[in-house]
């Protein structure tokens, strides 16, 4: 019978820094009212000076060892639009203060979906046999690469990771990831990028007034995209899964916007209660968004063993992708949900 990957453990870290909408007002032409209107964010946690990606990524990581009660993961898989180095990449340090060895480690670049498409591989690597354990990982800094005048980027992403660590077992047993939605439209790449710093546009002595190290959004655009996009792969995930929407108890969703949330709900006509809310505290967090969510409806008592489930995300840089999943929620009970932190 062919292994399917089983979600055993979860763990996530915030960096203690908090960033409330009102210290933004105080820097950016903006108001609580203002954010809280347009988002639904009301803070964010932020990376202080010295606490990379990686930082991040190891407390997540070792936070779901614990919850799976192992020390051991066959691979460390970790996504992030904004690693420690372009080069080498950071999964390897991770498993390395992990004390996981010289286990098989890399990174996942597809920004908002990078968690998602990291579990892809990982439940394709565990499904060959190649391994039986791993530990996916979503980790960004995002803080690293906004521009401090832009009230448009600032206001909506925050620091955070979370993790997930994935097993081999039965596709029956509770907690089997069910069928991936997978897809791409490069033709969105300019409505989030950070154009400089990749081989378009090299940060050299020469050119470096014409390159954008900044990351940079057409929010209208990107709303629009997302509503549609975000739909159709929910409803795709569920028909690979056999699920009808009625099915599914959870919704867990990448959290960029409460706008954009609340329209999935309402174009699938599916009660916005089922779909919770994580970013009001914490922002969009990129990578890490959807197993913060994992870990918070957890903790919080809204996901729970045995709950059909459906994990969904709208990249939000570079080729507008689209990722679905669904999965009924495994847990370990009370064990699971006490050893993970909601915040750092």
């Amino acid at each position: 019978m062919r292994q399917a990957a089983v979600l055993s453990g979860l763990g996530s870290w915030l960096p203690p820094q908090v960033v409330t909408n009102d210290r933004l007002a105080r820097q950016l032409d903006t108001s609580d009212e203002w954010i809280r209107r347009r988002t639904g964010i009301g803070q964010r946690h932020i990376a202080g000076p010295g606490i990379a990606t990686s930082d991040l990524a190891i407390e997540a990581g070792r936070r779901a060892l614990k919850s799976a009660a192992t020390d051991r993961a066959d691979c460390v898989i970790v996504a992030t639009t904004t690693p420690d180095h372009p080069c080498p990449a950071t999964a390897p340090m991770v498993a390395a203060k992990l004390g996981l060895g010289t286990v098989p480690a890399f990174d996942v670049a597809a920004v908002c979906a990078g968690f998602l498409y990291a579990g892809a591989v990982a439940e394709g690597l565990i499904a060959a046999g190649t391994v039986r354990t791993a530990l996916v990982i979503g980790a960004d800094t995002f803080s690293s690469i906004l521009d401090p005048e832009d009230r448009t980027t600032r206001c909506v992403f925050g620091d955070g990771a979370g993790a997930a660590y994935l097993r081999a077992g039965s596709p029956e047993e509770p907690g089997a990831l069910g069928p991936f939605t997978l897809g791409s439209d490069g033709t969105g790449a300019d409505m989030i990028m950070v154009g400089g710093g990749g081989s378009r546009q090299p940060l050299r002595a020469e050119n470096i007034a014409r390159s954008d190290p900044y990351f940079r959004m057409q929010g209208k655009a990107v709303f629009r995209h997302a509503v549609e996009r975000m739909s159709t792969a929910i409803s795709t995930a569920i028909e690979g899964a056999n699920w009808t929407l009625d099915d599914v108890e959870v919704f867990v969703t990448h959290q960029a916007n409460l706008r954009i949330m609340q329209a999935v709900a309402s174009h699938l006509g599916v009660p916005p209660e089922r779909f919770p809310v994580h970013l009001d505290r914490v922002g969009n967090t990129a990578a890490a968004s959807v197993p913060l969510t994992l870990v918070d409806a957890a903790s919080a008592g809204t996901l729970r063993a045995g709950q059909r489930t459906v994990l969904e995300v709208l990249t939000e840089v570079v080729d507008g992708v689209t990722v679905g999943l669904s999965a009924r929620w495994s847990g370990r009970g009370e064990t699971s949900v006490a050893a993970v932190d909601r915040v750092g």
